[in-house]
């Protein structure tokens, strides 16, 4: 039986972290849960044959399953199960097909069909189903397939083949991830060694930061790549011509041919040392453009600025977007970085030589709001400058986003507590002293209680941190050692997020409430695009007045301009603009999964705003992809939520583990187990 499923499993398995249910990986591969049980059973087999067959192992020691179960689901154990991942096939069609790619790009004159199908002991029908594959690989390049007779011939300029290279590069890395062998193998370098790209980025790097700019440093590991691509065709004799358009015109953001100057001076120094390569001034200056326009900034200087007309769409979006979403990013310095940002965007625009950026899909994960706000800028600016911007360049957007409004983020709602400290001259003072040196950021003492006997009913804080037990425990009690150690300050901490967490949930469960309806709740969604899945949702709030049909196309212009599936199981699709009559969602539980993007999510939340209830947007955006994000949460609503009510039930009760009647000390809670267990043994 092919083991394709197995193979998909363990890349799952591997790339996430702790328990899975059966029920969760069951949809991410879109089947049923005993299936997941039964490839569980053989990968374990196949590791444990895998483990005697080792020259390296004793026979007489136990290999440890390379997946473990239990109550919460399975775990991969991670040293075990990499010994199994799947290896690239080489006789895959989508590994025939990059093959073919490569052997055209290395053959001006084509390759014979032919006689590469008896070379490779393939059928012709074969070679011709790859040869599709091919045509779809270079669709939308600047670059023709042609078919002469039994040859196929690849043609086109030699900077469009060079970023067809590339971007074959970067989507076998996005698939296996970064990987030496792999890298050189989808580059088809020939007379490059690829373990000298590390270097080259990193002395690229330093060199650049030396010579004054802000240096991107994904960016730079890209600009090295080219460097080595550049180097191994124009060993090959294929290089870049001199009529061939430069990514970029230096002198439109930077000091003009100065700056030009040093960098193709100091890539050609670098290319020598490290790829043992002398590039012509073609190749150095089209290097040097794409190092000014994707690895650097300038720094510091207040007197380089970006176009004026560019300066203007962008401090247009900034004042925009500041005033939607609420947020405050109209400072000067921000809108001049952001416009020389933009303005590189839209040199690179030109050429479609896009940068990419491995932290993407976890700025939208981790900061939702962020990514989104980040998506409104690109809307604007795409529509008055006339390009593009794909999802990665979305998310340089959303990294000056986020550090705006870090800088200027105000600190979390502090956290009040009283100390109840009865003791011997002034530990009460000590243990103060001690909470406001490790907590003071976060906790807020505003009592301190020395009584034997306090009146525990007449504190009104959120925490009360005691160093001796209260007569009726309870969650807002922390106890505490008279001298505080390490451990008690990180059961305060957490004590502390769990409030946080208590008050949003339940600010969010308010809300939800009034949002959510019967008659907009679908399982299944049975619907097998994202498309026809928002429109599918859309419908009961445009029956109900909500929502008008331009809402739901605007949700679906959104959607195309970048996915909102913001977690790998749940996405949130919306329009940018608040016109609904009032704020309503309307949700859908896929059954086995739905496609969506690059992703399969299990739940969808159609969300429509109000402009009356503006202020809301930020919490309810945030906090439902908090709540239905959580994985275990949502495998609750999934496994247990069949309709309305009961999924209802799930989602707006209280998100909380295991209750405690109150936080003890560790002394305290191990002396309540052993005790439960003499009493068990007693009772057996």
């Amino acid at each position: 039986m092919s083991t394709r499923r197995q193979d998909q499993l363990i890349s799952l398995l591997l790339k996430e972290e702790g328990w899975l249910t059966a029920a969760y990986l069951a949809d991410a591969l879109g089947v049923t849960p005993r299936s997941v049980r039964s490839y569980i059973s053989q990968i374990n087999s196949r590791a444990s044959a895998a483990h005697i067959s080792s020259e390296t192992v004793p026979e007489d020691e136990s290999a440890a399953p390379a997946v473990e179960s239990g109550p919460d689901g399975y775990r991969a154990d991670a040293p075990t199960l990499s010994r199994l991942r799947p290896e690239r096939s080489e006789a895959s069609p989508d590994a025939r097909a990059r093959a073919l790619i490569s052997a055209l790009l290395d053959a001006p004159s084509g390759v014979d069909l032919t006689r590469t199908a008896a070379r490779l002991h393939l059928s012709e029908a074969t070679i011709e189903a790859d040869l599709q594959r091919v045509r779809a690989l270079v669709l939308g390049r600047d670059l023709r397939l042609e078919r002469v007779g039994p040859r196929a011939v690849l043609s086109g300029s030699e900077a469009a083949q060079r970023r067809l290279i590339s971007s074959l590069v970067h989507e076998e890395m996005d698939q296996e991830g970064f990987d030496v062998s792999s890298m050189r193998r989808a580059a088809a370098l020939r007379s490059i060694d690829a373990t000298a790209l590390g270097p080259l980025s990193r002395a690229l790097g330093a060199r650049l930061r030396d010579m004054g700019y802000y240096v991107n440093e994904f960016a730079c590991a890209d600009a090295a790549l080219h460097a080595a691509i550049a180097s191994d065709r124009a060993a090959q004799g294929r290089p870049l011509e001199p009529s061939a358009p430069a990514d970029a015109e230096p002198g439109d953001s930077f000091e003009g041919r100065e700056d030009m100057s040093r960098v193709v001076d100091l890539l050609r120094d670098l290319c020598s040392e490290h790829l043992s390569s002398d590039l012509g001034p073609s190749d150095l200056e089209h290097l040097a453009s794409l190092t000014l326009t994707r690895v650097v900034a300038p720094a510091g200087s207040e007197t380089v600025r970006a176009d004026p007309h560019v300066e203007e769409v962008v401090s247009a979006a900034v004042g925009r977007v500041s005033r939607c979403y609420m947020v405050d990013l109209e400072d000067p310095a921000f809108t001049r970085r952001l416009s020389l940002h933009v303005q590189n965007l839209r040199l690179r625009a030109q050429q479609q030589a896009w940068s990419r950026n491995p932290m993407t899909q976890s700025l939208k994960a981790s900061y939702p709001m962020v990514f989104e706000i980040a998506v409104a800028l690109a809307s604007d600016i795409s529509e008055s400058l006339d390009f593009h911007l794909p999802d990665d360049e979305i998310g340089y957007l959303a990294m000056h986003v986020g550090g705006r409004l870090e800088a200027e983020r105000r600190a979390e709602t502090t956290i009040t507590a009283t100390i109840v400290s009865p003791g011997y001259y002034d530990l009460n003072e000590l243990l103060r002293s001690r909470i406001d040196e490790t907590l003071g950021s976060s906790v807020d003492v505003v009592s301190v209680e020395t009584g034997i006997d306090p009146d525990w009913s007449s504190f009104d804080t959120d925490l009360i941190l005691s160093t001796v037990p209260p007569p009726s425990p309870n969650e807002r009690t922390v106890t505490l050692a008279p001298f505080l150690t390490q451990n008690d300050v990180e059961r305060v901490a957490a004590a502390v997020a769990r409030v946080r967490r208590t008050r949003r949930l339940a600010e969010l469960r308010t809300k939800l409430r009034r949002y959510f309806s019967p008659d907009a709740f679908f399982r299944p969604l049975e619907a097998s695009t994202e498309e026809e899945a928002i429109r599918m949702l859309g419908e009961p709030l445009v029956e109900r007045g909500i929502i008008d049909a331009s809402y739901v196309d605007a949700s679906v212009a959104r959607e195309q301009m970048s996915s909102t599936a913001f977690t790998d199981s749940f996405a949130v699709p919306h329009a940018m603009d608040m016109t609904s009559t009032r704020t309503a969602i309307s949700f859908g539980i896929a059954e086995g999964g739905l496609p969506w993007g690059d992703q399969r999510i299990q739940a969808v939340a159609l969300v429509a705003f109000s402009e009356a209830e503006r202020d809301a947007f930020q919490t309810i955006f945030e906090q439902l992809v908090e709540v239905f994000g959580d994985r275990k949460s949502l495998q609750r609503i999934l496994q247990r939520g069949r309709d309305f009510p009961g999924s209802s039930t799930l989602w707006l009760r209280p998100w909380s583990r295991r209750p405690r009647a109150c936080l003890r000390s560790p002394g305290s809670w191990s002396r309540g187990r052993t005790s439960a267990r003499r009493t068990a043994r007693r009772a057996h």
